[in-house]
């Protein structure tokens, strides 16, 4: 029981830094905190500084380096391996449905149908849910099982949590600014509230959903099982010292904010793994100090393939949200900027941890590995 209430203290304690922290940098900033708390947003407020080119060439490398060591282990693995990733069922016929629909959904919320129009600003949820289904469909198809299919209970928990889980980053994005949406400025507080938790409820079904379909190709991921080691000879000075740095930096952004916006994507997975990690709590970031990369890679590129879908969709939809980053703001792939797409890895990560909360760990690309 001690140890329960010592989590629970410890998450509390989270969630106030998450939460508190930025408004103290406002404050010590001088500035009023109200235009932060209204609901919904209703502009954009924070200054942005203009496209600068040694800005963009420094993160562009920076992002290259980190990334590329692991790009090329996934490649290599699924050029010597892909082979015996070969499907074991059917595409099944709740696939095919989710499909047909999904295609139905994009039409419509591209396009401006007049008979249309009472819904138009609905389309993004119905997408997105067709998507998840597709995505469990697409694992099923590999493994013979999805978490949709044999951990149903589960995966339908997912969805109250991704609420609140994405909530936390539109509170986060109030004090940098780097998108908002189009047309929120006409809604009232309660159906702005009503509608984006219904939007964001997909984020983490469609996550896990992508990551068991990558899980079923294990051969991706097999150069990474016994890679680079990185463990620390004193996980818990570590982990204190990083919720440390991450509480200051969400400090930060109330004060810098073109310039710390980044942390908005860091700052969370700092906190969470901290807290993990001083209360004794697995997380697929363990993985590493054994030198398997393979459950953090997938998350990363199971995060990325979402966000090419979920910036795609965004392009031409009625209700749509536009992007403005600092420095980098330029060369967009839909509406974002290219160099923005690097938020989308540490977000997998975040993603993952927040799925291991109620028990949906990412292990399938493991124990798929092990069998080979």
């Amino acid at each position: 029981m001690r140890k329960g209430a010592q989590a629970a203290a410890a998450w509390i304690g989270g969630v106030v830094l998450l939460l508190g922290m930025p408004l103290a940098g406002i404050w010590l900033a001088g500035a009023s905190v109200t235009p932060y708390l209204q609901m919904p947003p209703r502009a954009v407020f924070v200054p942005h500084a203009p496209f600068s080119w040694p800005a963009f060439c420094g993160l562009g490398l920076l992002v290259g380096a980190a990334t590329w060591p692991l790009a090329r282990g996934v490649a290599r693995g699924w050029l010597r391996h892909r082979r015996s990733d070969a499907p074991v069922s059917g595409f099944p016929w709740w696939g095919w449905a989710a499909l047909v629909s999904g295609c139905g959904f994009w039409v419509l919320a591209w396009t401006r149908f007049s008979w249309f129009q009472p819904l138009q600003h609905h389309t993004f949820t119905p997408l997105w849910l067709a998507y998840i289904v597709a995505m469990n469909a697409l694992a099923f198809r590999q493994t013979g099982r999805s978490p949709l299919t044999h951990r149903t209970g589960v995966f339908l928990g997912l969805f109250p949590l991704s609420a609140l889980f994405w909530w936390l980053f539109e509170y986060l994005n109030r004090f940098v600014g780097n998108w908002h949406y189009v047309g929120a400025d006409a809604l009232g507080a309660g159906e702005y509230v009503a509608r984006a938790t219904l939007s964001f409820s997909v984020v983490l079904p469609a996550f896990v959903a992508t990551r068991a379909w990558l899980a079923g190709r294990p051969s991706m991921w097999r150069e990474l099982a016994g890679w680079k080691p990185v463990a620390a000879a004193r996980p818990g000075l570590l982990a204190g010292a990083a919720l440390a740095v991450a509480a200051l930096g969400l400090a930060g952004i109330g004060i810098r904010p073109e310039l710390l916006f980044p942390l908005v994507w860091i700052a969370p997975l700092a906190v969470v793994a901290s807290i993990r990690a001083m209360t004794g709590q697995r997380t697929l970031l363990n993985d590493l100090g054994q030198g398997d990369w393979r459950r953090i890679a997938m998350s990363a590129a199971a995060s990325v393939v979402c966000g090419f879908f979920w910036e795609l969709w965004n392009y031409h939809s009625l209700d749509k949200w536009i992007y403005s980053v600092p420095f980098v703001d330029r060369f967009h792939l839909f509406e974002m900027p290219i160099l923005g797409y690097a938020g989308y890895l540490p977000f997998g990560i975040e993603c993952a941890l927040a799925a291991e909360l109620i028990g949906m760990t990412g292990g399938e690309a493991v124990e798929a590995g092990s069998r080979d």
